[in-house]
Formats: C-alpha cells, structure tokens, sequence
C-alpha cells in the first residue's frame, strides 16, 4: 500500500492496536485505516483517546463502532470513565467479509468520517482535542496499514453524494473483475458522481491504465496512466481518433509496485479530480463537456482489480 505524503504510518498492526500519534490530533489532518472484516465479525471499533491507560480508562474523544447484528455504527465520548450520549447511526457501510477504507478528517469543532469513498457521519467535539494522542483499534477487523496525513497532503475527504445516491458496483458484461475490465455507467456521469477503483498493482508491473470513455466510438474522456517503472503519472483524451496534449506534473508519484490502492475520480463543475490513498494527487480539464456522454469505465494493464463502483 502507498499513502501519498504521511507524517506517520503503521503497517500491518496486531489487533487489539494502540498507536501513539506523534504530535497529537490536528485539526487539518486525515487518518486513513485501510483494512477487511472477517467473515465472522459482530463489531470493532476506532477510538482517539488521551493516552492508553487502562486503569484508570483513558478519556477517549471520538469512539466509533460499526455494530454488524444491529446494522449501525454507534459514536460516543468517555470521559472520567463515563460514557456521553450515545450518537447512532442506522446505516452499515462496511461489509462483512469485503475490504474498506476508513477516512476520518480531523475539524476544529467534529470528526467527520467517510467509508469507501462516501460521506457517512459527522460527530461534533464533545471535549478538548488537546491531549488526545493515541490511535486505538480492537474487535474482529484487520488492518493492513493507519496513515496519519498532513493538512499539506491536501487529502480529499467526501462529501455526502448531491445525486442523493449510495454507491453502486460496476459490472462488466462477464461480471467479474478481470483485467482487461470494461465496465458500463448506466446513465453516464455527471457533476457530483465519483469512480471509486481499489486495486493492487502486479510485482512486476510496468504500468496500467483507468479509461473514462464514450461507449460508442473510440473517444477516452480522461486517460490516466501511471508507469510504474519510470514514475511518471500520464494524463490525456483520445478524440476524434488523436490525442491530444499529455500532462504529466505531480509533485508525488503516488504507486509502489506489488502495494494496494483505491483511486477516486471526482468529476468537479470544470474537471476531473484524481486523489489516490486519501491524498488529492491532480486536476484535469475537461476536454469532453457533456459527461453524460462518458458511460465506460476501462481498467488496463498490469494491475489486479479488487472493486470498482460509483457513488
């Protein structure tokens, strides 16, 4: 896995996990928690805590916990050792059995939480962040990596969806995730939508490409291909069968061969914006206005696909 930019990471951690977060939450600042549910969970939870004394308990200032028998995630704050008003959420985002990524954006006043690419709570301070320097994980998840990332990481957090709509898989006419992977958007897209792809790039990989595309034709909205072995991350459009000027400026090259990634392509009033692992990576110009007419997604290369949808 690559985390684009962190100030601190742990990898592949023993659950329960404790963490010191070196410097303290700062507002400003995004914990990203890449990991799987087993296929027998019942909960976990995260919580930001003042320390990771056990006796007495530590103050903990944003405990949440996904409850699968309930189907609900349930938030709250301990301090002295009493619990506050429980905050619960009637929704599950997470799968039992399936991978996620856990987004969680440090904000002067509440945390703001995001699943998968989608806005799911937000949990107003109920007490000081000062002090509040410990990561804690526990229950039946696995995590592969927790990344601390700098307000200079310019990282993307979503926000909820304005077409009002969960996200949804995108099936190929095989139905499976094999690459070549050519997947349909049923009414296209349009400002708002994102393209949410999670894959792992091969050990050996010389590079791979994502494709938005008009279905009929050989027109490509947006090319993005990152070539892994000279790191360099290309953007382009194939109209009109030319293509057209590439842009290749980035200030990190974001892929590590053999390492997960999840990739979130916004489409924005005048461009595309691209943010790989949490962290906002570029934007790029429209060339093709009408984004209904963009209803493929293409996915190239070397490259194994883990899930693809759009929300």
């Amino acid at each position: 896995m690559s985390i684009s930019n962190p100030r601190q990471v742990f990898s592949n951690p023993s659950i329960p996990f404790a963490g010191t977060i070196l410097g303290g939450l700062v507002p400003g600042e995004m914990v990203l928690i890449q990991g799987s549910v087993p296929s027998d969970a019942d909960r976990f939870q995260v919580d930001f805590t003042r320390g990771s004394s056990v006796k007495p308990r530590a103050d903990v200032a944003f405990h949440f916990n996904p409850r699968f028998k309930k189907s609900c995630i349930v938030c709250n704050t301990l301090q002295k050792e009493r619990w506050g008003r429980e905050q619960i959420l009637y929704q599950m985002p997470f799968k039992v059995g399936a991978t996620f990524e856990l987004l969680i954006f440090i904000l002067k006043d509440k945390f703001k939480a995001a699943v998968n690419g989608a806005h799911t709570l937000e949990y107003k301070h109920h007490m000081e962040l000062e002090g509040v320097d410990t990561i804690c994980i526990s229950g039946k998840v696995r995590v592969q990596a927790v990344g601390i990332l700098p307000p200079a990481s310019s990282a993307v957090m979503p926000a909820a969806s304005p077409t009002g709509q969960d996200s949804q898989p995108i099936k190929s006419s095989s139905g499976d995730l094999s690459i070549p992977f050519r997947g349909q958007l049923l009414q296209g897209l349009s400002v708002g939508h994102s393209i949410i792809i999670k894959g792992e790039t091969k050990q050996t990989a010389q590079s791979f490409a994502v494709n938005l595309r008009e279905q009929n034709g050989s027109n490509i909205a947006l090319h993005l291909n990152p070539r892994l072995k000279k790191g360099v991350f290309i953007r382009n459009s194939f109209l009109y069968e030319c293509w057209g000027p590439e842009e290749t400026t980035l200030a990190v090259f974001p892929f590590t061969t053999g390492q997960y990634f999840e990739m979130i392509i916004l489409c924005d009033s005048q461009d595309f914006k691209v943010a790989v692992n949490g962290a906002h990576q570029l934007d790029y110009r429209y060339r093709v206005h009408d984004l209904s007419r963009i209803n493929q997604v293409e996915v190239l290369g070397d490259v194994s696909l883990l899930d693809i949808m759009m929300r």
